[in-house]
C-alpha cells in the first residue's frame, strides 16, 4: 500500500505538463499545460504526480516533457 505515503515521499523528478488533450478522460481538471508538476513515482507508462488539487494522481507520460 505505498500509494497511500507517496505524497509524503521525495519528489524523484520534475516533468513540465505539455498538453491535456485527452481522448477519453478529463485531464485539463487536474493538469495545466505548461506547469511544472512533481513525480512521486513512475512506471513503464505512467508518471504520479501531484495534481492542481495536491493529491497524488497517475497521468499517462504522453502528457509530459521530462
Amino acid at each position: 500500500m505505498i500509494h497511500l505515503t507517496w505524497a509524503d515521499q521525495p519528489t524523484v523528478k520534475k516533468v513540465t505538463c505539455v498538453h491535456t488533450n485527452a481522448k477519453k478522460y478529463m485531464v485539463n481538471n487536474a493538469l495545466t499545460a505548461g506547469k511544472e508538476y512533481e513525480v512521486k513515482n513512475e512506471t513503464e507508462e505512467f508518471y504520479f504526480v501531484v495534481d492542481n488539487k495536491g493529491k497524488v494522481s497517475g497521468f499517462y507520460k504522453e502528457y509530459f516533457q521530462s
